[in-house]
């Protein structure tokens, strides 16, 4: 059958790794990597990427937040600055920027990282709102932040606990964004039925 669907919707995303060392050539920056490949592989959508690596500093990560809001990304991903160290400051960044709070997302990231390593609950990850965009800070580690984004499989690769993406597009969904569809065998978005479109026809 051919497809006669209508393309995804375009989306713009912003992914920010934060880190003093990386974002002065100490070393190679691993988490704007990570997310523009997850992502990839996990959306059937046209995505344009708005990256930024920069420094532990609050003000200069509240900025970039608010800029890449303002040029239109749907989802602004960030990377690091999360524990509990003096230069941690990336949820208090974000936190200022922030229109609504969402505290399910760090609280289910904490879950499914607490299932790997005890210290999880050191981290302070915090999602937020601001105008028409989710704002999430995600882990430092590239294997974290696919195991908080997809979640955890049984052996058979049924679905154990939920990973925080399945949420993402229905939020979207309601603050007006685009429709994200997202690949099954990566993450599956959970819409109420009322909410799904038709399934893409395909050849």
């Amino acid at each position: 059958m051919t497809d006669i669907s209508p393309p995804a919707d375009a989306v713009r995303i912003g992914i920010v790794s934060i880190s003093d060392r990386a974002s002065t050539g100490v070393y190679q920056d691993q988490g704007l990597p990570a997310l523009q490949d997850w992502l990839t592989r996990a959306l059937h959508n046209p995505i344009s990427f708005e990256p930024r690596l920069i420094p532990d500093e609050a003000d200069r990560i509240s900025a970039t937040l608010i800029e890449l809001v303002e040029a239109g990304c749907s989802l602004v991903l960030t990377t690091g600055g999360t524990g509990p160290a003096l230069r941690d400051v990336t949820p208090e960044a974000t936190l200022a920027v922030a229109h609504k709070e969402m505290p399910g997302f760090g609280e289910q990231m904490r879950q499914i990282s607490l299932a790997f390593v005890p210290t999880a609950i050191l981290s302070r990850q915090v999602a937020v709102i601001r105008d028409q965009s989710l704002i999430i800070n995600l882990p430092g580690q590239p294997k974290a932040i696919a195991e908080t984004l997809e979640g955890l499989k049984n052996p058979d690769g049924s679905q154990r606990v939920n990973g925080i993406f399945a949420a993402v597009p229905y939020c979207i969904d309601l603050i007006g964004g685009p429709y994200l569809e997202t690949r099954d065998e990566v993450v599956k978005a959970f819409r109420p039925k009322s909410a799904v479109r038709p399934p893409r026809a395909t050849t």
